[in-house]
């Protein structure tokens, strides 16, 4: 599964993997792939820089990246209690409720909630490149778009090349125009934050759009044949998340909803706003439908849904209340049947390609060439 864009990378397979965990990052590398390791968990910068000295002891050698949730215009002295106290009392009555309805335990006293969205702040992003770039990082990813023009240009000075994800081609052109190395076309069907254009016909878009940029495609991609389609549609590469999430080296901490992801179909989930105020691809579940539902108070808009609901994810984590467990996942999840180690799925991956590319090139008259 080469392209020019793997082989600039040095990297054997066109196959980009975004995750939260540093072992699956690690695995990615070494399984051939590229490892992009997800920092918006990451509010103290000794954690990152820990699992950063992890993550590049044990790629084996291979390049990784990092990827960040970064707001492109800068906000000037609004801190994280400035944006806790815009939050409606209405809001946080309704949290309540739902939980109580639901017998959630609280958190123990003085434990803080393990779940925070402050990633989005450009302050702790900041400090997340601060750490990142003394790593030999080959990527920077930026989950909200473009980065800051600066962020671009400290990127550059140290070879790193900055990737960014559209929604659209008209956002794709953007991102070009920042100067943006690779757009990650994220089609309707992905995890987490997302917009209304399926894969198929948001990838060609964007492979037109921003000729000659690199893309990789993303959403509803998990086997070899798609990523077939995916190279056949354009794009140099494939940006894959969800489909990491039930690998033996993931650590979700909750044999519950590994068995929940296991157990779902491609249609059980739902783009919900539930999670941080901005529509985004997860489980359907209890708690995205009270949200969801006309009669609540609706959600509020980034950030302040995610601080909002921050200490409630928490704990239904914790306590593994299934109705209201969940997670970020796309439509792959269907797939997603059985717990396999990294370097199976991409084993699964390659025989599938390889069958894929004989399979077209039987129908091209052209047997018994790759």
């Amino acid at each position: 599964m080469q392209t020019e864009l793997s082989r600039k990378l040095g990297i054997e397979h066109a196959v980009f993997g975004f995750t939260p965990f540093p072992a699956v990052a690690a695995a990615i590398s070494r399984a051939g792939g590229f490892g992009v390791l997800g920092a918006v968990r990451y509010t103290a910068p000794d954690d990152l820089k820990r699992d950063l000295d992890w993550l590049d002891a044990h790629a084996g050698g291979r390049p990784y990246g990092l990827d960040v949730v970064m707001p492109a215009k800068k906000v000037e002295g609004v801190t994280e209690a400035d944006v806790e106290a815009m939050i409606p009392e209405e809001h946080r009555r309704f949290v309540r409720d739902t939980l109580a309805a639901h017998g959630v335990p609280e958190l123990a006293e003085g434990e803080v909630s393990g779940w925070r969205i402050t990633g989005w702040m450009e302050q702790v992003a900041r400090t997340q490149l601060d750490v990142a770039f003394d790593y030999p990082i080959g990527l920077l990813a930026n989950a909200l778009g473009s980065p800051p023009a600066d962020v671009v240009a400290r990127a550059h000075d140290r070879d790193v090349l900055v990737a960014a994800l559209a929604g659209s081609a008209r956002h794709a052109r953007k991102h070009r125009e920042a100067g943006i190395d690779i757009v990650v076309a994220q089609g309707y069907e992905a995890g987490g934050h997302t917009g209304e254009i399926a894969t198929m016909v948001l990838t060609p878009e964007i492979v037109e759009a921003v000729d000659p940029l690199p893309v990789l495609a993303a959403g509803g991609i998990g086997s070899g044949p798609q990523v077939a389609a995916a190279l056949t549609l354009g794009a140099q590469g494939v940006w894959l998340g969800s489909l990491w999430l039930t690998t033996t080296e993931a650590d979700l901490h909750s044999p519950a909803l590994t068995r929940k992801l296991l157990a779902a179909g491609s249609g059980d989930t739902v783009r919900s706003r539930a999670l941080t105020g901005k529509p985004a691809r997860q489980l359907r579940t209890e708690w995205t439908d009270a949200w969801d539902d006309p009669a609540g108070p609706g959600t509020l808009p980034m950030p302040l849904q995610g601080l909002l609901v921050a200490e409630a994810v928490s704990r239904i984590q914790k306590y593994e209340v299934e109705p209201l467990l969940g997670t970020p996942v796309g439509q792959i999840v269907g797939r997603m049947t059985a717990g396999r180690s990294v370097q199976a799925v991409f084993d699964d991956l390659t025989r599938g390609f390889e069958k894929a590319v004989d399979r077209i090139n039987r129908i091209a008259g052209r047997s018994g060439q790759s």
